[in-house]
């Protein structure tokens, strides 16, 4: 996908079949998927990878790109202490993300915490994270294979958190299997905090590695338990930042 397809469409654009008719959905294998997703997020990372991470603006300086994962921390993390830290101090506490892409919000995090560990699908994307996290010894980031967190060190967590990241994944199944490995690093009672796509009435395709699949309230929630989560607060069903408080339990 090229800039120019991006920037001339918005997220939420439905295509139009001359006919009134939709084609038949192609089937696509996990694999085929997960190779598309680690083939697409590596072109969009040499073509542009601080704009694809964050579409706001094409051009981003350091100084912009990074003060603008600072902005994510402080809405979804300095309001949230409470549930995140649960009387820990942040400098005691090792956190994983998934979906680090080029280090933009590993960094704000590696900055509050004390040790943070990021998987990211692109191994392009992955270079450049550890090329803007190289001053901090205590962020660490891996190439991993798409749907689980093997690559991670077998070490237990204190607090997940994922970020504008499924939203672009076309499989539950592989999302699930995502929060499913969170489940097994993280510490009993530690947050997996995240974001999905909530937008049921969205069109999308298997193949898609843009624009995933939504998850309605229900989904979500149900999703959590078969995973072994409390989906204790949500907000945003319905809208493109759903966001999920799954508590292990």
């Amino acid at each position: 996908m090229s800039l120019k397809q991006v920037c001339g469409a918005s997220a939420y654009t439905r295509p139009l079949w001359h006919n009134g008719l939709e084609p038949r959905m192609r089937e696509i294998s996990t694999e085929e998927q997960l190779r598309k997703m680690r083939d697409d997020w590596d072109q969009r990372a040499r073509e542009n990878a601080r704009f694809y991470v964050n579409t706001a603006t094409m051009e981003w300086t350091d100084e912009e790109f990074f003060a603008s994962g600072e902005r994510t921390v402080a809405d979804e993390i300095l309001t949230d202490l409470g549930n995140i830290c649960q009387g820990t101090p942040a400098k005691e506490m090792r956190v994983l993300e998934i979906g680090c892409g080029a280090g933009r919000v590993t960094r704000a995090l590696a900055n509050l915490f004390g040790e943070v560990h990021g998987v990211d699908v692109s191994g392009e994307m992955i270079r450049q994270a550890k090329s803007a996290l190289r001053d901090l010894p205590n962020a660490f980031v891996y190439q991993n294979n798409g749907k689980d967190l093997t690559v991670a060190p077998r070490l237990e967590f204190d607090f997940a958190f994922s970020s504008i990241v499924f939203q672009h994944i076309p499989s539950r199944a592989i999302i699930e299997n995502y929060v499913r490995e969170v489940h097994r690093l993280l510490r009993p009672g530690a947050l997996f905090k995240f974001q999905v796509q909530g937008d049921s009435t969205l069109e999308t395709k298997p193949d898609d590695t843009w624009l995933g699949v939504p998850f309605s309230d229900r989904q979500a929630v149900d999703m959590a338990f078969r995973c072994g989560f409390d989906p204790r607060y949500r907000h945003g069903a319905g809208d493109q930042y759903f966001w999920l408080w799954f508590f292990k339990r």
